[in-house]
């Protein structure tokens, strides 16, 4: 059972974006907006639809390649930016589009170099505007733990409280025994958090558990109580709070 609230947003709800969005491929702005729409696609959190006369003129190639969708019919489009040219990157929503998203484009995040909300790069993929993301100062005494080997233990957690996801419990290094831990070149991103600076694999006996824990040193500034702590993914150790052991989640987020 989860013991933390869940993402509670419809599928296909559509809201406004009061954020100016701007996008970048090849060192050129490919949109900019303050007319975005919000388009929940999934419950965890939404997509950017951006009106097309907001896209730079000359970026989108239409590939004539009609696809019937459940938002109404979309044109692929090819993204052209510069030297780069990325295919299938987007999709053109024509007049039959539901929720007012005609003329509206729909770009693969993945295939724009960076992203912006205001001046503030967003990783990812947009910030849900329904969740709360809190890291919060404890005293409450958390283990965390291995195949019945203690891998940290602290009295002076921070815990992060993200909607839809477990909670995190952020430990100081010098409570964690590093004699079991061995650095990867693994690099994660967030939204809310930003760009993980360490990960680390756990090794317990002769077992090498790939990447089991990480660290942000340098989070946003509104999680900036988290800067240089130490995180173990619940899903794959065993954490016990104030000697309550507490069940493993399903989710797999950093």
């Amino acid at each position: 059972m989860r013991d933390y609230p869940d993402a509670i947003t419809q599928i296909d709800h559509v809201e406004p974006v009061p954020r100016r969005i701007r996008a970048v491929l090849g060192g050129e702005t490919v949109l900019d907006t303050t007319r975005a729409l919000y388009v929940w696609e999934w419950p965890y959190y939404p997509q950017y639809y951006i009106p097309v006369a907001d896209v730079t003129p000359g970026v989108l190639m239409d590939e004539n390649h009609p696809q019937h969708l459940k938002r109404g019919t979309a044109r692929r489009q090819t993204l052209k930016a510069g030297n780069e040219v990325k295919t299938a990157a987007a999709r053109l929503y024509g007049d039959d589009a539901t929720a007012g998203l005609a003329d509206h484009v729909r770009f693969e995040w993945a295939a724009l170099d960076a992203w912006f909300e205001e001046d503030e790069q967003v990783f990812v993929h947009p910030r849900n505007p329904y969740a709360r993301v809190d890291a919060l100062r404890s005293t409450r005494h958390v283990r965390v733990a291995l195949e019945g080997q203690t891998l940290a233990e602290s009295s002076s957690p921070v815990l992060l409280f993200e909607t839809g996801l477990p909670t995190r419990y952020y430990l100081n290094r010098t409570e964690v025994d590093f004699s079991h831990l061995v650095p990867t070149g693994t690099v994660t991103e967030c939204p809310y958090k930003g760009t993980t600076t360490g990960y680390w694999s756990v090794h317990v006996g002769d077992v090498l558990h790939q990447d089991l824990a990480w660290s942000y040193d340098f989070p946003t500034r509104s999680l900036s109580a988290i800067s240089n702590l130490i995180c173990f993914y619940n899903e794959k150790v065993d954490i016990f709070v104030d000697g309550r052991e507490i069940p493993r989640p399903t989710t797999h987020f950093s």
